[in-house]
């Protein structure tokens, strides 16, 4: 059985330079989420520091506007990739959403990947105890 699934791809939504950027931050992404998941924190906790913590806001502009451009992201396949870019894109605008990898806390089990700004999972439409974070990356204290 298969279930169908609308994604927010849409690039002409966004700027050519922005697009062209986010696709490159994309791509980075996906190279750094093939790696370890002690080297993606090493990597993570290093970009982080010195940036502001991220707001609700903030953190998911930068998911819709990765998700508009980014066809791997937006799937729900997405999630390592996505909360690493998403990231990175609250980094270059000079803030910091805490990037969380770890599993759901109700059956069946499964492992994700996603970002929290002000103690809120973005753009998961789930509350906050949703998820039992295994590895984290907050913003660094200033």
């Amino acid at each position: 059985m298969t279930t169908p699934e609308t994604l927010p791809y849409d690039p002409g939504r966004v700027p050519v330079l922005r697009r062209w950027s986010v696709r490159a931050l994309s791509w980075g992404g996906g190279a750094l989420a093939a790696q370890s998941p002690q080297r993606v924190a090493r990597v993570l906790s290093a970009v982080s520091r010195g940036a502001r913590p991220a707001t609700v806001a903030e953190a998911a502009r930068a998911r819709l506007t990765l998700e508009r451009v980014s066809l791997p992201c937006a799937g729900r396949e997405g999630c390592l990739r996505r909360s690493i870019t998403v990231a990175l894109l609250c980094r270059l605008r000079g803030c910091w959403p805490t990037w969380h990898v770890g599993v759901r806390k109700v059956p069946p089990l499964a492992a994700h990947a996603w970002v929290e700004a002000e103690g809120v999972p973005v753009g998961e439409n789930v509350s906050a105890d949703y998820f039992r974070p295994l590895l984290s990356v907050p913003p660094a204290a200033r």
